[in-house]
C-alpha cells in the first residue's frame, strides 16, 4: 500500500491546552475511492511525564467520528459544543473523520439521534466493529509511532469503510452543502446556502437533521468560529473588530460572546494560550 500523508486545515479546529500545547498528530488523506465517505484519518501519539495531564479541546467539524484506541473504541455523533479529551501517561488513538454522508450509513438511522452522544463502535450496524478494533490494535499495539504500523492501521480503516454501500444522491448533496459552507467565506446566512443549492429552508433543515444531525445555522456559526480560531493562531496582531466585520458579526462584542460561549474562553485569552 502506498504511504499516505498530507496537510489539511484541521489545525484551525484544534484548540491547544491552557499552556499552548497539543500532542503530535499524524494526519492522512483517505484512499481515493473512499473520498465520498471519509475526510481524513488522524493518529495522535503522546507520552506525558508522570502526574501531568493535558485537556485537549476541539471545535468539531459537523461530522461523525470513528475512533479506536488501546482502551476504547467509539462512534462519536456530531458535537454542538466543544469536544474535550483529557490525556495523561502514554497512549495513542486512530480515528477517521467521516464525510457528512457517511454518518447515517454507519449508524443505520438519522444522525440527529446521536448528536452530542457517543456509542461503542461494536454497536453500530454499518461497520464490522469487532474486526476493525482488533486489526487496528494489532497494528499499533507494539509501536504506534512506527510509520509501517500506522499504514497497516489505515489499511484496516480502509477495509472497514469499504463495507459501506455507495453514497446516494442525498449523501452527495449533503457533502456538497457542508463543503460549501466550510470553504466559502462569503456564506454568512442560511438563505445563501438555500440559494446556492436551490433548496427551501425547510428542505435544507430536514436534510441536515437526517445526515448531519445539526441545523444549517449551526453549520454557518461553527465555520465562523473556526475561522476566528484560525486567525488567532496565525498571528498575534489580530484586530477582532476587523475579524467580526469580515465574518458578518454585528460587532466585536457579538463575536466575543459567541466564541466564549462555545470555547469557554475569550478570543484574547485563547490567543494568549496559543502563544504559550
Amino acid at each position: 500500500m502506498a504511504e499516505r500523508e498530507g496537510a489539511d486545515d484541521v489545525e484551525r479546529a484544534h484548540l491547544r491546552d491552557a499552556r499552548g500545547w497539543s500532542p503530535p498528530v499524524h494526519r492522512f488523506e483517505p484512499s481515493a475511492d473512499l473520498a465520498g465517505v471519509a475526510r481524513r484519518y488522524w493518529l495522535p501519539v503522546w507520552s506525558l511525564p508522570p502526574g501531568q495531564v493535558t485537556v485537549q479541546r476541539v471545535l468539531r467539524y459537523p461530522v461523525c467520528l470513528v475512533v479506536v484506541a488501546a482502551d476504547y473504541a467509539r462512534f462519536y455523533g456530531p458535537a454542538t459544543g466543544l469536544s474535550v479529551q483529557e490525556l495523561s501517561g502514554s497512549g495513542w488513538a486512530c480515528g477517521v473523520m467521516l464525510q457528512p454522508a457517511a454518518g447515517s450509513m454507519v449508524l443505520g438511522d438519522a444522525v440527529s439521534t446521536i448528536t452530542d452522544r457517543v456509542v461503542p463502535l461494536e454497536d453500530v450496524p454499518g461497520l464490522p466493529g469487532t474486526a476493525l478494533v482488533g486489526a487496528v490494535r494489532a497494528a499499533l499495539g507494539g509501536d504506534p509511532a512506527d510509520a509501517g504500523r500506522q499504514q497497516a492501521a489505515l489499511a484496516a480503516m480502509d477495509d472497514a469503510l469499504r463495507s459501506l454501500p455507495p453514497v446516494d444522491d442525498e449523501g452527495r448533496l449533503v457533502n456538497a452543502v457542508v463543503e460549501h459552507v466550510e470553504t466559502d467565506p462569503t456564506v454568512l446566512r442560511v438563505g445563501q446556502v438555500c440559494e446556492a443549492f436551490g433548496l427551501g429552508e425547510r428542505a435544507l433543515q430536514r436534510l441536515t437533521a437526517r445526515r448531519v444531525g445539526l441545523n444549517p445555522k449551526w453549520l454557518v456559526q461553527r465555520r465562523r468560529l473556526q475561522e476566528v480560531a484560525g486567525r488567532l493562531a496565525a498571528t498575534s496582531a489580530v484586530s477582532l473588530a476587523e475579524v467580526a466585520a469580515d465574518l458578518g458579526y454585528a460587532d466585536q462584542a457579538h463575536l466575543t460572546r459567541d466564541f466564549r460561549a462555545v470555547t469557554g474562553v475569550t478570543p484574547a485569552r485563547y490567543a494568549a494560550q496559543r502563544r504559550g
